[in-house]
């Protein structure tokens, strides 16, 4: 049987893109704002594309259900959705986040001949064995778009990239996991790893 993923739906998302990304790597994919939707799904995916208050705002009651969820469901946050998962950020002033790892978002700092925000092809560096990135090697090229980076300790850290400085690009805490990049927009790597967050959903 298929695994059931539910993709979050709170107004900000690239959906049909990570819904199509999901179906091809073999989920059973849906994209829901129901509470009762997702608190029975097999796993969760929360995406994002904006700005940190915005996204926490149009969440609304739904964090509840996040929450109670990601206790006992494995969640995968994207872009926008992984900084979420964060402590606070202070995109715009200090604001709050779902606190389901811990950390801060932080802007980056331009850096001589370098852009914010960080947008096109960009390598991560696996820095923990898991099973998020079977089969992909040490190094990889996936997609970014971002102006802001989630700033956390190395035990919370999966995977890291270097733009102006080195910053989490993947993370990881329990059952929760995140990626700053779009595997929806990184080819057959990020295809690879939507199916290997298919597989590790018991």
């Amino acid at each position: 049987m298929k695994k059931r993923i539910v993709i979050i739906d709170y107004g900000l998302g690239n959906l049909r893109s990570v819904l199509r990304g999901l179906e091809w790597a073999g989920a059973a994919a849906t994209i829901t704002a129901d509470p009762e939707v997702i608190a029975s799904a097999d796993g969760i995916v929360l995406p994002g594309v904006g700005a940190f208050r915005e996204g926490m705002e149009m969440l609304g009651s739904l964090e509840h259900t996040v929450l109670a969820a990601a206790s006992e469901t494995p969640l995968l946050g994207i872009c926008l959705g992984m900084q979420m998962l964060m402590d606070r950020s202070e995109e715009h002033g200090i604001h709050r986040g779902l606190g389901l790892v811990p950390g801060d978002v932080k802007r980056f700092v331009p850096a001589a001949g370098e852009k914010v925000p960080h947008m096109g092809w960009n390598t991560i560096r696996i820095e923990r064995e898991t099973p998020l990135f079977d089969g992909l090697h040490e190094e990889e090229y996936v997609y970014f778009v971002h102006s802001y980076y989630a700033a956390t300790a190395p035990d919370y850290t999966l995977a890291s990239t270097t733009y102006t400085h080195p910053f989490a690009s993947a993370v990881k805490n329990g059952l929760t996991y995140g990626v700053q990049f779009h595997p929806e927009k990184s080819g057959a790597v990020g295809l690879a790893i939507l199916g290997n967050f298919i597989d590790l959903i018991c």
